[in-house]
């Protein structure tokens, strides 16, 4: 955990919190795969397609900017075709590249302020916030349209050593504006106690991608009607 000057939050807060229903509606924030070649464009497209989204990100790792923007590019077009917006995740050159809708960004990728230099006023920034209060305010200060806590629970997705409890959504959205985004192990059968607590957006990539897509995006999208 990360040390928090803000000191520890009352998990009787949570508890006690009403979600604010004149906030917009919690939405579905999709994170891709790392293999995200051969079928996965259809794949991307029948989850699209089955249920609302808010977003796509593209998360690879460990190849070159040129193999990224061939891999991302009919990613970008499925997403466009259906007003879904396309995040690059860590990389803000990658991003510029692409003319993409928005980048997120980790707390060893770079600042807001700088992304929003390169990229401009009307691209959308993300920054991971684990569970730390005090990340999150510096990354609305640096100007972030989002931030994002986790992880919620165990994931395999990647290694995770950062833990927060519910109530810090219920914190944040009590006293800002700025969207937060829960992450980490969400599924269907966990994601309402986030939903109750505040959160914006989940984000969820193995509870979608390690079966039926279509059948996964449609059993969050239920998760989420019952707010």
């Amino acid at each position: 955990m990360i040390d928090d000057p803000l000191g520890p939050l009352d998990p009787d807060f949570a508890a006690a919190f009403e979600r604010d229903m004149s906030r917009p509606p919690c939405q579905l924030y999709l994170i891709s795969p790392l293999d995200v070649a051969g079928a996965f464009p259809d794949r991307l497209a029948r989850a699209l397609d089955a249920a609302p989204v808010a977003a796509f990100q593209f998360r690879v790792k460990d190849i070159d900017q040129h193999a990224a923007a061939r891999l991302a590019e009919p990613l970008q077009r499925v997403c466009a075709d259906r007003e879904v917006a396309f995040i690059v995740n860590d990389s803000v050159s990658l991003a510029k590249r692409l003319g993409a809708d928005g980048v997120h960004l980790g707390q060893e990728d770079g600042d807001a302020r700088e992304a929003r230099t390169i990229l401009g006023p009307g691209v959308q920034i993300g920054v991971t916030c684990h569970d730390s209060r005090h990340l999150a305010m510096e990354a609305g200060e640096a100007g972030a349209d989002y931030v994002a806590f986790g992880s919620f629970y165990p994931t395999t997705t990647k290694e995770v050593s950062h833990h927060p409890e519910p109530v810090i959504l219920s914190w944040w959205s009590a006293l800002f504006e700025l969207p937060s985004v829960a992450i980490g192990g969400i599924t269907p059968a966990n994601a309402a106690p986030l939903v109750k607590a505040g959160a914006d957006f989940i984000a969820v990539s193995g509870a979608v991608w390690n079966g039926d897509e279509a059948a996964a995006v449609r059993a969050f999208a239920a998760v989420l009607a019952e707010g």
